[in-house]
């Protein structure tokens, strides 16, 4: 095992690749369910969808879980950690104006897989979108609102 802070681990390997699958995630500070406030869950989602007309990637599938997200992704212009960063750092800005708080929601890093050609996209996004259901957070698949894939 490494004795790098697991931020650094993060990184170790890490090649972008534009026009590459990406399953990206990222969970709060200290994993606080900050998003179980669906409207703060919103901005993330905003966030997100931003970052897409940016061109900077094609959102294929995501869900804003109450400690994390997950998006599934084509990058199209730049590098994952630039978007993230972009991401993570627009949602802490008006997330905490709208919160009322203050510091820092993201842990640092974040973790990404790139899909290998025989994964299924669509294996991938129904894994993403089905997340609150297997949390137990809602008893139907689309009961959840912070979800949404290019296939449904």
């Amino acid at each position: 095992m490494s004795d790098l802070p697991a931020s650094k681990r993060l990184r170790i390997g890490r090649c972008d690749e534009l026009n590459r699958i990406y399953l990206l995630t990222s969970d709060t500070l200290g994993r606080e369910p900050i998003f179980s406030d669906f409207k703060l869950g919103r901005l993330v989602v905003q966030q997100l969808r931003i970052a897409q007309n940016q061109g900077l990637a094609t959102s294929l599938a995501w869900v804003v879980m109450p400690d994390h997200f997950h998006w599934l992704i084509s990058l199209e212009k730049g590098s994952l950690a630039d978007l993230m960063r972009q991401v993570k750092s627009r949602s802490t800005r008006v997330v905490n104006a709208v919160a009322q708080r203050q510091g820092r929601l993201w842990q640092p890093g974040f973790h990404d897989h790139a899909l290998r050609r025989e994964e299924s996209l669509q294996g991938v996004a129904r894994y993403i979108v089905a997340n609150p259901l297997r949390a137990g957070l809602v008893k139907k698949f689309g009961d959840y609102p912070l979800w949404d894939a290019i296939w449904l």
